[in-house]
């Protein structure tokens, strides 16, 4: 054993020599290095980490996924972490345990009604229309980018299970608003967090407020893995049921490489099966197999370290950039912090004045030549994308502020990859594009 850890203590070294050559840091060039929006940001730990992991010949989800999953829960403040391969895939599991036969008639049917925004991300949207429940569209303010609460109470309708609401670009939506209204008409709150870990609201996570919620670890998020995600809840039956809807539908709990937790393995008669069939067979839903590998739970454990760290820049970046954009607000409509919330925040929204003398796309493509990325707030209106064509909808009002996000709205980034020296190159863009 002690030849296998000299031989470790030497990987471990070689890699961090191996990361400090080939990933050196290189110097801002105005004009030449690009001001990115997101991406990844490590150092030798995440690669020592995941070839820990390697070297254990653990391929599947073993116990750097168990630590992740129990260290993450512990950070938000939640009884219960399933990470999953994706955030679109946690969005799938969160929602697909709202429809289990489990929940009785509070579970969603298809017909069934479920309140939204149509300025989202597809995938916070589209388990919804996978199920054959009906999203219910409501417009979003500006310059909150969150749902517009004024509007619950005309959205509801004898149909309404739910509410679905990503929290925009790592801003809050009205947790007050949005809580109480599901509470006075017993409905499901799903919180989409995948932008947004790390912020609060009146002190408390975001996404222990609602039911059950999710994360994505994808790169451009405040932590990653590569690919993955995470669904969470304090709700125990919940949690049972997308823990079976991730791992094939099965309706056995046992961890990987563990059998017969229960002590009932072979004395259950379930379904139409004979008495005592083996109950690893067992499944109790149509499911899925959406687990991640340790290697990429390993990762996570590295970033986790650097979470807070990481949100601390973004908070510093956005507050920078903020002051350094005040001066075009007679031009720009900058983003602002929901009221009793903290945000952690995503990217920062800008939405071009009608009367700026500029569109939204000449100032972006004018950023972009000047090597600052830019993005879009996602879909911009999910009813006008291609692909929605063929689903049904219901929409309460006209959507004027989300008709003003697709054709006026953009991002820049406050990723930890962006410092005050690109923040000043970013101000100075915009000086010589709209004027001092």
């Amino acid at each position: 054993m002690s030849k296998l850890l000299d031989i470790k203590h030497q990987i471990h070294a070689l890699i961090k020599e191996y990361h400090d050559e080939a990933f050196k840091a290189k110097p801002f060039v105005e004009g030449e290095s690009a001001v990115p929006v997101s991406g990844k940001v490590f150092d030798h730990k995440e690669l020592t980490y995941i070839t820990d992991s390697a070297l254990d010949a653990w391929f599947t989800t073993g116990k750097f996924n168990a630590e992740f999953e129990k260290k993450l829960a512990k950070y938000i403040n939640v009884k219960s972490v399933l990470t999953v391969n994706s955030g679109s895939s946690a969005n799938l599991v969160a929602f697909s345990a709202l429809t289990a036969k489990e929940l009785g008639e509070e579970r969603i049917k298809p017909g069934d009604e479920v309140i939204t925004v149509a300025a989202s991300f597809p995938t916070t949207v589209n388990p919804i229309l996978q199920y054959g429940a009906i999203p219910v569209f409501l417009d979003v303010t500006i310059p909150h980018y969150e749902m517009d609460v004024e509007l619950l109470e005309k959205a509801l309708s004898h149909k309404t299970k739910a509410v679905v609401i990503a929290h925009t670009m790592g801003n809050v939506f009205n947790l007050d608003a949005i809580t109480a209204f599901c509470e006075k008409h017993d409905l499901w709150l799903m919180e989409d967090c995948c932008d947004a870990l790390g912020a609060t609201y009146n002190g408390q996570h975001v996404g222990t407020f609602g039911d059950i919620a999710t994360l994505s670890f994808y790169p451009a998020h405040h932590i990653t893995m590569g690919e993955g995600g995470a669904v969470y809840t304090s709700n125990s039956k919940l949690k049972k049921i997308a823990e079976s809807f991730r791992d094939w539908g099965r309706d056995c709990w046992c961890e990987p490489g563990k059998d017969n937790t229960c002590g009932l393995r072979f004395c259950q008669q379930l379904g139409d099966l004979p008495m005592g069939y083996d109950h690893k067979y067992i499944y109790s839903r149509q499911g899925f197999n959406l687990k991640i590998t340790d290697m990429q739970a390993a990762l996570g454990l590295a970033q986790l370290e650097k979470l807070d760290e990481f949100i601390k820049i973004r908070r510093h970046n956005f507050d920078l950039l903020t002051k350094t954009l005040h001066k075009h607000s007679n031009k720009l409509i900058l983003p602002e912090a929901t009221p009793n919330s903290n945000p952690s925040w995503f990217g920062f929204l800008i939405t071009v004045k009608k009367d700026a003398g500029i569109t939204r796309n000449d100032l972006v493509q004018k950023l972009n030549d000047k090597k600052v990325a830019t993005r879009l707030l996602f879909a911009g209106d999910l009813r006008k994308q291609p692909y929605f064509k063929d689903y049904d909808y219901r929409v309460v009002g006209d959507l004027p502020n989300t008709d003003i996000i697709v054709s006026d709205t953009f991002w820049i980034g406050v990723t930890p990859m962006i410092n005050d020296e690109m923040i000043a190159y970013m101000g100075k863009c915009f000086d010589e594009i709209l004027g001092e």
